[in-house]
């Protein structure tokens, strides 16, 4: 039997997802919404592109796409033109 050459560092990840349960829960409404609304956006299916470079720049213009959609929401369109002219 063989190990993994990583199997170290997952079973260290999994002793401190043990000793603190708490953070999977943190990391699940900070992370997982994002990507939840990036793929309802894309309509839940698959990427458009294809090769990994592509598929990167793609889910680069997904992610650019929701930062600027949260921070109109937050900020205001005329705040937002006033911090990006600053």
């Amino acid at each position: 039997m063989q190990r993994w050459i990583h199997e170290e560092m997952i079973d260290d990840m999994q002793a401190r997802l043990n000793a603190a349960p708490e953070t999977a829960i943190t990391r699940k409404q900070t992370v997982e919404h994002p990507f939840g609304t990036i793929k309802m956006w894309m309509g839940s299916t698959h990427f458009i592109m294809r090769r990994m470079d592509n598929v990167k720049t793609e889910m680069s213009l997904h992610v650019l796409a929701y930062n600027l959609r949260r921070m109109i929401s937050i900020l205001g369109v005329p705040t937002l033109i006033a911090a990006l002219k600053a």
